[in-house]
């Protein structure tokens, strides 16, 4: 960005209900070359203004009658949703300058006008103010990009489970120690069967009745060595003689310091084809 040009450009608003004064910040500022330059005498108007305009910078007079300058910056703060207040305030009264600091005013010129600290004084709240709302503009960019990448994932990851389904019976997340901690596919509801764990780095587990010991040792052994398996086949004996034929799919799953945590895959009855 062209921080200096963004200041030339920059809103700024005076209040005081001297036209002197008035006049002499304009035509410092005007010259200096600000170009969006306004003025009000009213103190009683400045809020409603900021809400329409949200100025960059209010310089404001702290003895004015009917409205103060500590009232206008009460009255800023519960009337924008900006918890910065651009404020430099104008006091001829040095007792002045600590309470306006501590009502949220930024900073304060002093009474009669020496004009380089005018202008060196508003320069560089400028920039300060310039450079915070460029930084919350890119803290909203950056939410708004969390956002919608939270939302393309959850999207993706719908999809998957979406084609997972489609592609098998059922999709299954095993951990370190080969306990399932995922297991989701209509192929459990419909035989209402109880998968128990594919195998473990310590043992194989015992075979429950029915299944083949051979094959399911075989596939412990693929999992003790973090291997990956595509469409292992393994049967299942029925107490009637009648015989199911699984087929399974699976990867190993690594963390980001590349420890090992668990498998992953899907499998499906292919009884029907056998």
């Amino acid at each position: 960005m062209n921080l200096s040009v963004d200041i030339l450009a920059a809103s700024i608003l005076i209040v005081d209900d001297q036209a002197a004064n008035v006049q002499l910040l304009e035509r410092l500022l005007q010259d200096a070359g600000y170009s969006q330059v306004s003025s009000t005498m009213k103190p009683e108007e400045v809020c409603a203004l900021h809400r329409k305009n949200a100025y960059d910078l209010i310089l404001l007079d702290l003895q004015m009658p009917v409205m103060d300058g500590f009232a206008v910056m009460e009255g800023l703060k519960t009337s924008t949703t900006d918890s910065y207040l651009p404020v430099i305030v104008l006091t001829a009264q040095p007792g002045h300058k600590l309470r306006a600091l501590q009502s949220g005013a930024k900073d304060f010129i002093s009474k009669p006008f020496d004009l380089i600290e005018v202008k060196t004084r508003i320069h560089n709240m400028l920039e300060v103010r310039l450079l915070y709302k460029k930084l919350a503009n890119y803290n909203q960019e950056l939410e708004a990009t969390v956002a919608e990448r939270t939302a393309e994932l959850r999207e993706s990851e719908a999809r998957y489970r979406s084609l997972t389904e489609l592609a098998s019976d059922w999709y299954w997340e095993q951990d370190a120690n080969g306990r399932f901690t995922k297991v989701s596919g209509p192929v459990l509801e419909m035989l209402g069967m109880q998968v128990e764990p594919l195998g473990s780095d310590e043992h194989p587990p015992p075979p429950p009745n029915g299944w083949n010991d051979a094959e399911r040792s075989r596939l412990h052994n693929i999992i003790a060595d973090r291997q990956p398996f595509l469409d292992f086949v393994f049967h299942r004996s029925l107490p009637d003689g009648s015989q199911q034929t699984f087929q399974v799919s699976g990867e190993p799953m690594f963390d980001r310091l590349s420890r090992f945590v668990g498998y992953r895959g899907i499998g499906m009855d292919i009884s029907a084809r056998s």
